[in-house]
């Protein structure tokens, strides 16, 4: 998992190095470390956020391991999984 503010000092670095780690397939995913919500890097609801509350992932499952859900939005189908096995928790 990376942190926004890991990649760099500056935002200029922090654009150029996420920039980086996308062209070359390391960071797949983003999240709202806030709510604890993954999705995709294209999501209309995680381009909203603000740059200090977002984290990236390369995977789903790193994204679930660090206790990140799916995003309802631009993952409707594993957030209806995810939803589904929570309730049968409960």
């Amino acid at each position: 998992m990376w942190r926004h503010t890991q990649l760099g000092e500056t935002n200029f670095a922090r654009k150029r190095e996420l920039y980086r780690l996308i062209k070359s397939g390391q960071i797949t995913l983003g999240g709202y470390s806030k709510a604890k919500i993954y999705g995709t890097l294209n999501c209309s609801s995680g381009k909203r956020m603000k740059a200090e509350n977002r984290v990236f992932f390369s995977c789903d499952n790193e994204a679930i391991e660090a206790g990140y859900r799916p995003c309802g939005h631009c993952l409707p189908e594993k957030y209806r999984l995810w939803k589904n096995n929570r309730t049968n928790k409960l």
